[in-house]
């Protein structure tokens, strides 16, 4: 496939991807697999390494509308750097099977969530706490677990970690769904770029593929971050929640599927 083509299909990805937070991963680990890429994990660290680019120009136009939680993102970083290199480094360790599957029926729940609900009233209180001032916080251990869970399906799958970050923020914390998108791809930067060096030191980032997706990214990405602010609240959760669940039938089906022999 042209340089030119693969920017060109890599726009909308960008475009999709920045409007609900995720870094793109779950279209373009497939699209890379159908362009023959010679391994998943080469599939995966070339992802990564276009999700480094969305998050930068989706954050750089997000930071200009005010909505990204810095405070939230700086509690997530932590665990998400520490499970991206994790991730990374299994893929050459270990079957993606079991992880796939686990991660695939929490995502069929939040998927329904997003889509069709709401979570129960008080769930989002057992995950916060009250600080001196009386108002509510994110209980730092529970967000140290979703950076690390974030990370760890960054580095494993090739995916920016969205797809658990911003179900957790909205569904966990009551973060309204703008900032939670704009939040989640702050972190992906750093994360995604954890899980490239790892990749590239294992030999998994293809520069032939990883340029002209990151290209149509950025432009997609800008796209993206103009759109979200423009469209209702209840559009986005809805247009996540398709995402996240066609992301969790795949990895429910790539979990139940047996290993080549």
């Amino acid at each position: 496939m042209s340089f030119v083509l693969l920017a060109l299909i890599a726009i909308p990805i960008g475009w999709v991807a920045s409007m609900i937070g995720v870094g793109g991963g779950i279209f373009m680990v497939p699209l890379l697999t159908l362009l023959y890429v010679p391994t998943t994990q080469i599939a995966v660290g070339t992802s990564l390494a276009a999700i480094v680019f969305n998050s930068l120009s989706s954050t750089f136009s997000y930071a200009r509308q005010r909505v990204i939680q810095l405070s939230l993102a700086m509690m997530i970083l932590p665990g998400a750097a520490v499970g991206a290199w994790l991730g990374a480094y299994l893929t050459d360790f270990i079957s993606s099977g079991m992880l796939a599957l686990a991660f695939g029926v929490v995502m069929l729940y939040s998927a329904g969530i997003m889509l069709w609900g709401k979570a129960p009233k008080d769930l989002a209180a057992k995950f916060q706490k009250k600080s001196e001032d009386g108002n509510s916080r994110p209980h730092w251990l529970f967000v140290l677990i979703v950076g690390l869970l974030a990370g760890l399906a960054s580095g494993f799958f090739g995916i920016g970690g969205g797809i658990v970050m911003v179900p957790a923020m909205t569904i966990l914390l009551g973060v309204d769904i703008v900032p939670a998108v704009a939040t989640s791809l702050f972190v992906m930067g750093p994360i995604s770029l954890v899980g490239v060096a790892q990749h590239a030191f294992l030999g998994n980032v293809r520069l032939e593929f990883a340029a002209p997706l990151a290209i149509g990214i950025v432009i997609g990405a800008q796209l993206g971050a103009y759109t979200t602010t423009r469209v209702p609240q209840l559009f986005l959760r809805r247009l996540f929640g398709i995402v996240l669940l066609y992301s969790a039938i795949n990895m429910i089906l790539k979990g139940l599927t047996p290993p080549p022999s």
